[in-house]
Protein backbone atom coordinates (compact mmCIF):
# COMPACT_ATOMS: atom_id res chain seq x y z
CA UNK A 1 0.00 0.00 0.00
CA UNK A 2 1.36 2.83 -1.14
CA UNK A 3 1.39 5.86 1.82
CA UNK A 4 0.09 9.46 0.96
CA UNK A 5 2.77 12.21 1.37
CA UNK A 6 3.04 15.74 1.39
CA UNK A 7 0.13 18.18 2.29
CA UNK A 8 -2.27 14.90 2.23
CA UNK A 9 -0.18 12.78 4.85
CA UNK A 10 -2.19 14.45 7.82
CA UNK A 11 -5.62 14.21 6.96
CA UNK A 12 -5.01 9.96 5.15
CA UNK A 13 -3.12 9.13 8.81
CA UNK A 14 -6.31 10.45 10.74
CA UNK A 15 -8.81 8.41 8.94
CA UNK A 16 -6.96 5.56 8.62
CA UNK A 17 -6.40 5.81 12.11
CA UNK A 18 -10.00 6.04 12.33
CA UNK A 19 -10.51 3.14 10.69
CA UNK A 20 -8.44 0.78 12.66
CA UNK A 21 -10.18 2.24 15.99
CA UNK A 22 -14.22 2.22 14.26
CA UNK A 23 -13.19 -1.67 12.79
CA UNK A 24 -11.55 -3.24 15.61
CA UNK A 25 -14.21 -1.97 17.89
CA UNK A 26 -16.57 -3.05 15.43
CA UNK A 27 -15.21 -6.73 15.60
CA UNK A 28 -14.71 -6.92 19.19
CA UNK A 29 -18.33 -6.20 18.91
CA UNK A 30 -19.74 -8.03 16.06
CA UNK A 31 -17.63 -11.14 16.62
CA UNK A 32 -20.69 -12.78 18.39
CA UNK A 33 -23.01 -11.86 15.62
CA UNK A 34 -20.41 -13.02 13.24
CA UNK A 35 -19.51 -16.38 14.64
CA UNK A 36 -23.54 -17.23 14.75
CA UNK A 37 -23.89 -16.14 11.21
CA UNK A 38 -20.73 -18.13 9.66
CA UNK A 39 -22.42 -20.73 11.51
CA UNK A 40 -25.82 -20.15 10.01
CA UNK A 41 -24.06 -20.70 6.34
CA UNK A 42 -22.56 -23.31 6.97
CA UNK A 43 -25.76 -25.19 8.34
CA UNK A 44 -28.23 -23.68 5.62
CA UNK A 45 -25.96 -24.70 2.44
CA UNK A 46 -23.08 -26.18 1.26
CA UNK A 47 -19.93 -24.40 1.28
CA UNK A 48 -17.78 -22.16 2.98
CA UNK A 49 -19.16 -19.15 4.94
CA UNK A 50 -17.12 -16.52 3.68
CA UNK A 51 -17.03 -15.38 0.09
CA UNK A 52 -13.75 -14.03 -1.67
CA UNK A 53 -13.73 -11.75 -4.31
CA UNK A 54 -10.91 -10.62 -6.10
CA UNK A 55 -11.43 -6.72 -6.27
CA UNK A 56 -9.16 -3.61 -7.86
CA UNK A 57 -8.19 -0.93 -4.46
CA UNK A 58 -6.55 2.35 -4.06
CA UNK A 59 -3.58 3.00 -6.74
CA UNK A 60 -4.84 0.02 -8.71
CA UNK A 61 -3.89 -2.45 -6.23
CA UNK A 62 -5.85 -5.98 -6.49
CA UNK A 63 -7.19 -7.28 -3.02
CA UNK A 64 -9.42 -9.99 -1.63
CA UNK A 65 -12.96 -8.89 -0.45
CA UNK A 66 -14.14 -10.62 2.01
CA UNK A 67 -18.44 -11.11 2.90
CA UNK A 68 -20.47 -14.08 4.01
CA UNK A 69 -21.73 -16.44 1.33
CA UNK A 70 -25.36 -15.75 0.46
CA UNK A 71 -25.69 -17.88 -2.67
CA UNK A 72 -25.27 -21.36 -3.52
CA UNK A 73 -21.78 -22.01 -4.07
CA UNK A 74 -21.21 -22.79 -7.66
CA UNK A 75 -23.92 -19.68 -8.30
CA UNK A 76 -21.96 -17.46 -10.90
CA UNK A 77 -20.70 -20.23 -13.14
CA UNK A 78 -22.35 -19.79 -16.25
CA UNK A 79 -25.34 -17.20 -14.69
CA UNK A 80 -25.83 -13.82 -15.16
CA UNK A 81 -23.66 -11.83 -12.99
CA UNK A 82 -26.99 -9.63 -11.47
CA UNK A 83 -29.18 -10.77 -8.93
CA UNK A 84 -32.34 -9.31 -9.18
CA UNK A 85 -35.55 -9.91 -6.42
CA UNK A 86 -36.66 -13.69 -6.03
CA UNK A 87 -33.09 -15.02 -7.85
CA UNK A 88 -33.43 -18.62 -6.61
CA UNK A 89 -29.35 -18.65 -6.50
CA UNK A 90 -29.51 -16.98 -3.23
CA UNK A 91 -30.42 -19.10 -0.02
CA UNK A 92 -32.72 -18.15 2.40
CA UNK A 93 -30.40 -17.11 4.93
CA UNK A 94 -28.42 -15.12 2.32
CA UNK A 95 -31.71 -13.16 1.27
CA UNK A 96 -31.46 -12.18 5.30
CA UNK A 97 -27.76 -11.24 4.90
CA UNK A 98 -28.65 -9.03 1.78
CA UNK A 99 -31.52 -7.58 3.33
CA UNK A 100 -29.71 -6.11 6.37
CA UNK A 101 -26.24 -6.01 5.16
CA UNK A 102 -24.75 -8.40 7.52
CA UNK A 103 -23.42 -9.98 5.07
CA UNK A 104 -20.66 -7.39 4.62
CA UNK A 105 -19.57 -7.73 8.30
CA UNK A 106 -15.86 -9.81 7.13
CA UNK A 107 -14.86 -6.77 5.31
CA UNK A 108 -13.72 -5.24 8.84
CA UNK A 109 -11.30 -7.57 8.37
CA UNK A 110 -10.25 -5.20 4.63
CA UNK A 111 -10.54 -1.87 6.54
CA UNK A 112 -7.87 -3.19 9.50
CA UNK A 113 -6.01 -4.43 6.78
CA UNK A 114 -6.07 -1.16 4.84
CA UNK A 115 -7.62 -1.96 2.03
CA UNK A 116 -10.81 -0.64 2.64
CA UNK A 117 -11.83 2.62 4.39
CA UNK A 118 -15.04 2.51 7.23
CA UNK A 119 -16.07 6.19 5.07
CA UNK A 120 -15.31 7.09 1.01
CA UNK A 121 -15.14 5.67 -2.24
CA UNK A 122 -15.64 2.82 -3.14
Amino acid sequence: MMAETGENAEPYRTKRALDIAVAAVGMVIASPVMAVLALCVRLTSNGPAIYRAARVGRFGAPFTLYKFRSMRTGAGDGGTLVTAAGDDRITPIGRFLRATKLDELPQLVNVLGGQMSIVGPR
